[in-house]
């Protein structure tokens, strides 16, 4: 369980660093309540950092993390594609 855990944080930091680097260029005049130093550096670092202990996560892991990945997406869009319907 803790792996699992530990896996999804991992993963959510990488969506949050490479969210990061899209606004910063897309949306560069955006306000924002903090700043992120040396953008794109830090976050490219961030999620080398989080790849790296995802990638000493044993296999089990990985297979697990997919399946609930894919469960939740599946839920996910389908939600939302029975609530855009009504």
């Amino acid at each position: 369980m803790g792996d699992l855990t530990n896996i999804g944080t991992l993963f959510a930091f990488i969506v949050v660093s490479v969210g990061v680097i899209i606004l910063r260029r897309t949306q560069p005049d955006r306000p924002r309540s903090f700043r992120v130093p040396f953008v794109p550096v830090v976050p490219a670092i961030s999620i080398v950092s989080c790849l790296v202990l995802m990638l000493s996560l044993p296999l089990e892991t990985w297979i697990r993390f997919v399946a609930w990945l894919v469960i939740g997406l599946v839920i996910f869009f389908l939600y939302g594609h029975k609530r855009a319907a009504a």
